[in-house]
């Protein structure tokens, strides 16, 4: 655990959840750590959108986490993100989190419910008081119904000490530059929005925490730290190559497209998913793997079984 919130900067994938004959495939998940990790990834987030945790327990998310921060080994931050819509779950997955070693907690937005403003100020503050933790806040509206105003970004700041910043996965641009406005440039903003990496990493965020992270660690790293070294002619590069993968995340439901995408590039023995989540259908597939040929991934790929995560 680390009270050093300039750790949390880079490429910070969330990682997908394996899933064989309906269990969690633990040893495959620890598997995908090691992979990100020797790919030059910047930290690992654990339980984000891509991992499904609405299709997973309470337990199981946890165990997650103890599998994250164990390989890990402190070589790079763990960030667990343990929000859910309900108040007495979301607890017991940060007491544990703060328990496990966690470097930094990430809670989404209660989803569905669409609480008041003040209600989000109470529940962010209900939960930083359990640990000590820099915490972030996930806005995520798409997905969880509700927005988070800068008034109550601004709240939380002046009432938490722990707070530190925010996942933002809106295509809204000029949001963050407010954010920085009001809450100064040493707010950690990590980009949700594969589309946006690059114009939101050049006007300020910290990093990224996007899926495409799963199939290519190594050029989300590049692409941070080439905007960190202002290399910004060399970042915009980079932003091209990934921008059809970056697409392709949303060519169906997040982590559908990645799953599969993982599969074909040896790195998962198969794109399972709970119910009411579903594998790719065919025609999908076929996209997928268009986008896999013109980005030369499929060259060379071997198969799970031979010295890739599985």
């Amino acid at each position: 655990m680390t009270d050093r919130p300039d750790r949390l900067q880079g490429s910070m994938p969330p990682l997908i959840t394996p899933f064989r004959g309906g269990e969690v495939d633990y040893d495959t998940y620890a598997r995908l750590v090691s992979f990100q990790i020797e790919n030059g990834t910047h930290g690992i987030l654990v339980n984000g959108t891509t991992a499904e945790p609405s299709t997973l327990s309470v337990e199981e998310r946890n165990r997650l986490v103890d599998v994250a921060i164990q390989v890990a080994a402190g070589r790079v931050p763990v960030v667990a993100a343990t929000g859910t819509q309900s108040l007495a779950d979301s607890k017991r997955l940060t007491e544990h989190a703060a328990r496990a070693g966690a470097d930094a907690l990430l809670i989404v937005t209660p989803y569905f419910l669409r609480p008041p403003q003040r209600g989000l100020v109470a529940y962010y503050l209900e939960l930083a008081s359990i640990a000590p933790l820099p915490w972030m806040v996930y806005h995520i509206p798409g997905r969880a119904a509700v927005s988070v105003t800068l008034d109550t970004l601004k709240e939380l700041r002046q009432r938490s000490s722990t707070f530190v910043g925010m996942k933002h996965a809106v295509n809204d641009l000029g949001f963050v530059s407010e954010c920085f406005a009001a809450l100064g440039t040493g707010f950690k903003v990590f980009v949700g929005l594969e589309e946006l990496s690059f114009p939101m990493l050049a006007v300020g965020a910290c990093g990224l925490m996007n899926a495409v992270g799963n199939l290519q660690p190594r050029i989300l790293a590049d692409l941070c730290e080439a905007v960190s070294r202002n290399d910004l002619a060399g970042a915009r590069e980079l932003h091209h190559r990934l921008f059809e993968l970056n697409q392709a995340v949303f060519f169906d439901t997040n982590p559908i497209p990645i799953k599969y995408m993982m599969r074909r590039l040896g790195l998962l023995r198969t794109n399972e998913h709970r119910l009411p989540m579903m594998p790719a259908t065919a025609d999908l597939e076929r996209r997928l793997d268009g986008v896999l040929e013109r980005a030369r991934l499929l060259e060379g790929s071997a198969p799970a079984t031979q010295g890739r995560p599985a």
